[in-house]
């Protein structure tokens, strides 16, 4: 293993390549001065736009202002290059410049850019990707309901879950469980059920029925369920849990959550936001881990980001209490569930996976990538790499920061995301190629060792 790092350290004395400065002489945000101190100072420098996930008083000129891309790689605008090693947040998986996406959305948008679906209306983009996606689904007889992001979607799934548990002749059924570590979204549903308490600090009251047990503790859950299992609406996880710090399930563990569903009455949803459309090897999570699913949310990869859109797989353990009256109405829906032009983006994203057979390309690359920093691991420089498929994490060894990193490693031309002191996330666009992985390697190998 040694040796392997041996070779690493080669490629990167060696590589000259293009945009992988070393000295760490990169321009951009990162060269800027500290902001000031002085309020009055520092509201003339702060912009109008809010950034999520951000400190409200960061100065315009500390973000990198990211202005096109093409591929896995994308440009600020001041010139410099980055090779994008997060496919932006987790999502740009057939990557940046795709002009079947772009023509399929202009093609939409000459013809009708948008139309609500609420009864008596419906759009064809939102008909066929729905088509399309039941066919793709880890349950037989599947329908879609859309919404326009990921957190959107979890909503939708415990709503979804509590109410035909009440179509159903149960309404004591409200309880939803979940797991420590989960990342569930920022709306106040998904909010309330997530297991990263520093991202609810200062958000409550938060939704009533949610309980939140330690990850991967199958015990902990089944003795929770052998008490309040006649409350329980549903359980719900992340095949792998990703904004969470990329953890992988244990061998059985979301098997075991199907059978004490099943054994309870609950439903399982599974929250595929990160890992749906290709990331773990898989059009789902659900099928790498060859569980049945009642529920799964999706986002994200649906169309790579190229227009905002998520939506619910929904099963029949769902559909029959939903489908049971003709006169019962669904009261919810946003303006824009089945957008068609979001849906439009979806269809051409689904070719673009098919045609390039970016499924498969997910297992290469998370042999390269993840193969390349276990070897910077065996070596000492890194403490600990969790991956599944085209996704991961590296946890630095101790005495390092991962904030640290991740800003040596944009000097370097590449990016990733610290989820914490310890732990950097990578989740590379499906197009990402072998050169360009080896340079994220070479970037990981100087910024760790140096």
């Amino acid at each position: 293993m040694v040796l392997e790092f041996m070779w690493w350290r080669h490629v990167l004395e060696g590589s000259g390549h293009p945009g992988l400065d070393t000295t760490g002489a990169r321009g951009g945000a990162l060269a800027s001065q500290r902001p000031s101190t002085d309020p009055k100072e520092r509201q003339m420098t702060v912009g109008a736009f809010l950034h999520p996930y951000a400190k409200p008083t960061k100065p315009d000129a500390d973000y990198l202002c990211i202005v096109r891309g093409a591929g896995a790689r994308v440009w600020d605008r001041a010139g410099n290059e980055y090779i994008d090693g997060m496919a932006s947040l987790w999502y740009a998986n057939v990557g940046y410049g795709r002009p079947e996406i772009a023509a399929a959305v202009a093609a939409q948008m000459g013809r009708i850019a948008a139309f609500h679906c609420f009864d008596p209306f419906s759009v064809e983009p939102a008909e066929q990707l729905a088509a399309r996606l039941a066919e793709l689904a880890p349950m037989p007889r599947a329908r879609v309901f859309f919404t326009s992001s990921g957190s959107e979607a979890v909503d939708s799934a415990l709503k979804l879950a509590r109410i035909a548990h009440v179509r159903a002749g149960h309404p004591e059924r409200t309880v939803i469980v979940s797991r420590s570590r989960g990342y569930h979204g920022v709306t106040y549903g998904g909010l309330s059920a997530q297991g990263l308490p520093l991202n609810q600090e200062g958000f409550g009251p938060f939704v009533e029925g949610m309980v939140n047990l330690p990850a991967d503790d199958l015990e902990a859950i089944a003795a929770f369920m052998a008490e309040r299992g006649h409350e329980v609406a549903a359980i719900l996880a992340e095949p792998v849990q990703g904004a969470g710090g990329v953890h992988l399930p244990p061998d059985g563990y979301l098997e075991g959550l199907r059978r004490l569903a099943d054994q309870h009455g609950a439903f399982l949803i599974l929250d595929e936001v990160i890992c749906g459309f290709g990331r773990l090897g898989h059009w789902w999570g659900a099928q790498r881990f060859g569980v049945r699913p009642d529920l799964v949310t999706f986002a994200k990869a649906v169309t790579s980001g190229y227009i905002p859109l998520g939506g619910v797989l929904v099963g029949e353990a769902v559909r029959a209490p939903l489908e049971g009256d003709d006169t019962w109405m669904l009261r919810h829906g946003h303006t824009y569930s089945g957008h068609p032009t979001a849906c439009a983006a979806g269809l051409a994203n689904l070719d673009v996976i098919d045609h390039d057979g970016l499924v498969a390309r997910a297992g290469e690359i998370g042999a390269r990538l993840f193969g390349g920093f276990r070897a910077l691991a065996a070596d000492g420089a890194l403490a600990e790499v969790r991956s599944d498929g085209a996704v991961g994490a590296i946890r630095v060894a101790a005495g390092r920061d991962a904030f640290a990193v991740r800003d040596a490693l944009l000097r370097q031309g590449v990016i990733t995301r610290a989820v914490n002191d310890e732990t950097l996330t990578w989740c590379p666009p499906l197009v990402i190629t072998d050169a360009e992985i080896d340079r994220i390697v070479d970037a990981v190998a100087a910024s760790v060792t140096n």
